[in-house]
């Protein structure tokens, strides 16, 4: 289906490039779909999964062109996570937040980016950038100890980025920032054990008093505030506003799963009855067709409030201006609804489909059981976001969270 919702600025030629890179997403469904079962047991993304999204270059459309990027927009990246989606839940969530770090990573210096993409432009870098480490200045840069979870992508990633609070000369908070760090100095715990996107190996990044270079670190606040240390500034991406990039991205997946949920169960009706009742077929019930009418609205609605927000991220990057507080209020509040909207879709679906949707062989308990694991991400929570805009709304512009 085709949502035209766009920004104004938007070209031919990256309307090209954003349908070329959807079908070669697109062409992968098949194979993640054979892997997703492999992919939930396993508890991480095959290698297959990783090669084949690799030679399409879906790993690097947030990357800098400098180093070999193709460095599209916000919306472009949601097109592509939803048709990774289609296929596997876990690994279009892993590939979007690997590919999400590669763009706050073009928020860094150039040097900082140089140290992760001169000599190997196919690094991938994780990260979680909650302040749960710490970080002591030192001479020439920062030492830096703690354990952050639940860092999607971090099994098959190079680098990483975490999260650091700074401390003034008297112990008081004076920033909070992000470090870049080689995976290399680094361990793994092993901790993401979960009902649903088992496969991401979202688990816990541990530092134990790790070296940092000055310039591979950068404040959290200041880009907040729309401040980014990237020097090259007619690069639009790296104009878009950080907490609304950050947010929106989340959406991606979960357009994909509900769109799957949608095709399965359309695609299944006319083989299906409904039991202990004279339809021989779910497709000649008023019900059903009810129940499927409500959820493709459902995922309209998902798609439609995702691409606004994707508009908007990306329309004001264009211009080189950054979007004021209720702007930003409404690019969460939108991302919220997209997100319960798709979850809505889904939970109408498994009950439209009947209770061998729950069955371990069917498709629709792991996108269920994706959906409701992912829709919890805290920078995406609907109910903040809502009370947020809510605010906005009435003239406030602070006393819920920093994340605007």
């Amino acid at each position: 289906m085709d949502y035209v919702l766009d920004r104004p600025s938007v070209t031919a030629a990256e309307r090209d490039l954003r349908a070329d890179l959807v079908e070669r997403a697109a062409k992968l469904v098949p194979v993640l779909t054979t892997n997703a079962a492999r992919t939930e047991k396993s508890r991480r993304i095959p290698e297959e999964n990783l090669s084949a999204i690799e030679e399409a270059q879906l790993f690097s459309i947030m990357r800098p062109k400098r180093f070999g990027g193709l460095q599209v927009d916000f919306r472009t990246k949601l097109e592509v996570t939803r048709e990774l989606a289609r296929g596997c839940g876990s690994t279009a969530w892993a590939t979007s937040l690997m590919n999400v770090c590669a763009w706050f990573t073009g928020l860094w210096g150039e040097e900082a980016q140089k140290d992760v993409w001169a000599e190997r432009p196919a690094n991938r870098v994780a990260g979680v950038f909650a302040p749960t480490g710490t970080a002591e200045v030192v001479p020439g840069g920062y030492r830096v100890s703690g354990r952050w979870g639940w860092a999607s992508g971090c099994l098959h990633s190079q680098w990483a980025l975490v999260g650091v609070p700074l401390a003034d000369e008297s112990g008081q908070p004076a920033d909070q920032g992000m470090v870049l760090i080689p995976m290399s100095e680094l361990s793994i715990e092993d901790t993401w054990f979960v009902a649903g996107m088992k496969g991401t190996g979202s688990n816990t990044l541990v530092a134990d008093d790790v070296f940092v270079p000055a310039h591979r670190y950068v404040s959290v606040l200041k880009l907040i505030d729309g401040e980014v240390a990237n020097p090259y500034r007619d690069e639009e991406l790296y104009r878009a506003a950080f907490v609304p990039g950050a947010a929106i991205i989340l959406a991606g997946p979960q357009l994909g799963l509900a769109q799957a949920a949608l095709d399965v169960v359309l695609g299944k009706a006319p083989q299906r009855g409904i039991a202990y009742t004279y339809y021989d077929r779910q497709t000649d019930a008023p019900g059903f067709q009810l129940a499927v009418a409500k959820a493709a609205s459902l995922v309209d609605s998902a798609h439609l409030h995702a691409y606004r927000a994707a508009a908007d991220i990306d329309e004001a990057a264009h211009r080189g201006v950054f979007p004021d507080y209720a702007a930003r209020a409404r690019v969460r509040m939108d991302t919220g609804r997209a997100i319960i909207f798709a979850r809505e879709a889904i939970r109408e679906l498994v009950s439209a489909h009947g209770a061998s949707s729950f069955a371990e062989v069917s498709p629709m308990q792991r996108i269920w059981r994706d959906s409701e694991v992912a829709s919890r991400h805290a920078v995406a929570n609907p109910e903040i976001s809502a009370e947020v805009y809510g605010r906005a709304l009435l003239g406030f512009t602070s006393g819920v969270s920093p994340l605007v």
